[in-house]
């Protein structure tokens, strides 16, 4: 079997925020309009006041990085045409899903149709990392082992603290608002490509859904490339943070596939005990407790996923180049995540508008 490529691309959905209400503001349709989006690289979101970038093919961490920051100057710059700004965070600290007008092209529309006012209350951000993964075997195998090591992620990512006006108590609320949606979360394991492909052929059949990609797992093969796509994320306020998620991604399916060579793998866990630490890395992010299962112990959620860079990828960064933007994960276990600091701004503050303001500075840093 041939080596999987293990090339990156890295989607983030952005706010749209009108810096003196500091409210999110309808304005997709308007950015839709420059030239610069008929090459594809700025897209439309259900909500009016999102806006979508995702990178060309990468090879690199680094080549990921330029293309973010590009991406982001391109797209802080067509809003500010018109006197708006962008926010990373993976919800709005205030502004209500009740208020905000669904882009109206068919695809959203057929959205709204289907799922109602679930459609219309996923006001939410994520980042989505593509690694590629051309044999679709290994691309399920895959699948079924890194499952166990999405909630360390997803700690690391947590930047929606915040919803309607409230501290919800949780780092990652946008986690729990996208559960309401149908055939999400960790997904089962599937015993080789043909049945995952039986799977989505009756889904298909039974007019469930109309294709594979309106299978919203945290993570799935992707249903038109050959990558294996990781959802689980809040988007990351900051560059930094969101190409080493992405590279910590990478490394992950580079060991998996060194393993698989060597004929060793990673032991699957069943998708009911990966789902109790998503719970974990939900409420609690960074300072929670994870469980160790193969250990049946829970430890604390900075020292599985310092496990997870040191011992588990740790023999593969220099291979791939990426051991800079992978050890970017210390600094954020030391520093805090987008959530620790929105909420530190907060209790210093009482005020959610500084939050946003908070939030517009981190997400233009290293970039313009």
């Amino acid at each position: 079997m041939k080596a999987p490529s293990l090339t990156i691309g890295i989607e983030e959905e952005y706010q749209i925020i009108d810096p003196e209400s500091r409210e999110l503001r309808s304005y997709i349709t308007e950015i839709l309009q420059e030239d610069s989006v008929m090459l594809g690289e700025v897209k439309p979101e259900l909500h009016q006041s999102m806006v979508e970038i995702g990178t060309k093919v990468c090879h690199t961490a680094g080549e990921a990085r330029a293309e973010l920051v590009r991406l982001r100057r391109l797209v802080i710059d067509l809003a500010a045409k018109n006197g708006l700004v962008i926010a990373a965070a993976g919800t709005h600290p205030f502004s209500s899903w009740m208020e905000q007008e669904i882009t109206p092209l068919e695809r959203y529309i057929g959205v709204k149709e289907d799922l109602q006012e679930l459609a219309q209350s996923l006001l939410i951000f994520g980042t989505h990392v593509h690694i590629g993964i051309e044999d679709p075997q290994f691309r399920i195998d895959a699948m079924n082992v890194c499952r166990y090591f999405l909630p360390h992620v997803l700690a690391l990512s947590t930047s929606s603290p915040f919803w309607m006006g409230r501290n919800t108590g949780l780092k990652s609320y946008r986690s729990v608002v996208f559960r309401a949606f149908p055939r999400t979360g960790i997904p089962r394991t599937m015993a080789s490509w043909s049945d995952y492909q039986e799977f989505v052929d009756v889904m298909v059949a039974t007019r469930s859904i109309p294709d594979a990609s309106k299978l919203w797992w945290d993570v799935r093969p992707h249903h038109k490339f050959p990558t294996l796509e990781f959802r689980i994320c809040d988007v990351c306020t900051r560059v930094d943070e969101a190409v080493c998620i992405g590279a910590i991604f990478q490394a992950i399916i580079a060991k998996l596939w060194k393993l698989r060579r060597d004929n060793m793998t990673f032991r699957q866990y069943p998708a009911n005990l990966i789902e109790e630490n998503k719970w974990r890395a939900t409420r609690f992010g960074l300072d929670g407790r994870l469980i160790d299962f193969g250990n049946a112990k829970e430890l604390p959620a900075r020292d599985l996923i310092r496990e997870l860079i040191e011992w588990f990828i740790g023999d593969i960064v220099d291979e791939l180049g990426s051991r800079r933007e992978v050890e970017y994960a210390f600094q954020i276990l030391e520093g805090g995540t987008s959530a620790d600091r929105q909420l530190a701004t907060f209790r210093t503050t009482g005020d959610l508008k500084a939050v946003v303001d908070q939030v517009v500075r981190e997400t233009a840093e290293g970039v313009v």
